[in-house]
Parts: structure tokens; sequence; C-alpha cells
């Protein structure tokens, strides 16, 4: 347990900054998951559409530091390549 004021603050700064991590985290996840239902279901219009969508949101969950810059690209990269798979088939 904090002994330290200064500990305490930090702890209550944590508690906030993992809400809102979490957040960012799940609103991520949901557009990923859009994506791959798409990509299940087959249309590949929809899925381009949600993909343009969710490419931004992944690469801003980036910027804040919830996932690695290079760990968003692989991720915008592989739903990419799994979209313009479709079209071929």
């Amino acid at each position: 347990m904090a002994n330290t004021s200064s500990a305490k603050k930090a702890v209550r700064k944590i508690e906030r900054r993992t809400e809102v991590n979490k957040t960012r985290r799940s609103r991520m996840r949901t557009y990923i998951r859009k994506v791959e239902d798409a990509i299940a279901a087959g249309d590949q219009g929809a899925a381009a559409q949600v993909l343009k969508a969710a490419q931004p949101e992944i690469m801003k969950s980036a910027q804040k530091g919830i996932i690695h810059k290079n760990t968003a690209s692989r991720k915008v990269s592989r739903l990419s390549a799994r979209v313009r798979a479709m079209a071929s088939s």
C-alpha cells in the first residue's frame, strides 16, 4: 500500500488512466471485431467500409499509448490483406 501522499496521488491517477485506457482499448477491439465479422460474412464492400473506419481508431490507440505503433500497423496491415484477399477469391 502507498505510504506517502505523492504515492497515494499516483495510485489515484493510475486508476483514472486505467479506466480511460480500458475504454479506448475496448473501442478499438470493437472496430476490429466489426471488420472480422464483415470478413466472415463474406461481404467485401462492407468489410472495406468498416476497415476504413477502424484504421484511424487503431492508429489513434497507438498514438495514445494503448498499443505499440508497430502493433497497430501490423493489425491494420493484416486486416487490409484479408479484405483484399476477398476480392480475388
